[in-house]
């Protein structure tokens, strides 16, 4: 196995330990590549760490979502309002000058 150079959004396998994630992020400053593993764990490993690792690059895994419950229909559009039928209710029958809502409010 050659020595890999961290790229976000690559996974890798680790041959030791079997750990399977994906570079999320490489923090220049700390000089650390910040991971998350297959099971939605976040950790980081230092460039010397990262040298000393046996990795393998592979295409991202099938189920690489279930961690993060991750559905084919969380990417439809979930802003549909819910608008009722009959907007009629028990506080629709009330004018708002008929209530009282003190001294701290005022309606504009």
């Amino acid at each position: 196995m050659q020595k890999l150079l961290p790229e976000v959004a690559a996974w890798y396998a680790d041959a030791v330990s079997g750990m399977v994630f994906e570079v999320v992020a490489i923090d220049e400053e700390s000089r650390t590549i910040e991971v998350q593993f297959i099971d939605g764990e976040v950790g980081e490993y230092d460039r010397p760490t990262w040298k000393s690792l046996l990795l393998s690059s592979i295409e991202p895994p099938e189920d690489w979502r279930s961690p993060f419950e991750v559905s084919a229909e969380d990417g439809l559009d979930s802003d549909n309002a819910i608008i009722p039928d009959d907007w009629s209710g028990p506080l629709s029958k009330f004018e708002p000058e008929m209530i009282d809502f003190g001294d701290d409010f005022q309606i504009l």
